[in-house]
């Protein structure tokens, strides 16, 4: 069998605000911050660099940095990112079972 893999883009499946947020309360929910700085980049590719670029007055490169795996977005930016991408951060100790 010849069997074509693709990389997986979440970006394409985030196309309605409801699984937008829903993305990013199950990135909080696991507490790692690279993971959240991630999430928010797709979304970010979701919803278009460059519009978020022009709304949050940050360049796409400082964007595409700080919203990665190994970015560290200050609170200035992650507030800016998230006002314009529509989305909460719902922080706080996880419920206990």
């Amino acid at each position: 069998m010849n069997e074509k893999l693709t990389d997986f883009d979440p970006a394409e499946y985030l196309d309605d605000d409801e699984s937008i947020q829903h993305y990013i309360d199950e990135a909080v929910a696991t507490g790692h911050a690279g993971f959240i700085a991630d999430s928010l980049g797709v979304v970010a590719r979701a919803k278009g660099m460059t519009a978020l670029a022009k709304a949050t007055d940050l360049s796409r490169e400082s964007l595409y940095r700080s919203l990665s795996g190994e970015g560290n977005p200050n609170l200035k930016t992650l507030l800016a990112v998230c006002s314009a991408l529509g989305v909460t951060l719902h922080i706080g100790k996880p419920a206990q079972s």
